[in-house]
């Protein structure tokens, strides 16, 4: 590699939005060493479908009760 065109390359630790940390490398740059993530995979909306689809559910099984329906 050439000296001097490269970014530095140094250990961050990543906060998750729940607090959890992960320790990694990586070349951006942040001043206390800590990466805080605002988005992740258990607040995103693309990872929670499940959570969405057993909503959906209830308020059908709500409806057909509530109308007495099968």
């Amino acid at each position: 590699m050439k000296k001097g065109i490269h970014p530095d390359y140094k250990e961050v630790t990543v906060v998750m939005s729940d607090g959890t940390e992960l320790k990694t490398r990586s070349t951006i740059d942040t001043e206390d060493g800590k990466y805080k993530s605002e988005v992740d995979s258990k607040n995103h909306p693309f990872y929670n479908k499940d959570k969405k689809i057993k909503q959906k559910a209830d308020r059908i099984d709500r409806f057909n009760k509530r109308y007495n329906r099968k």
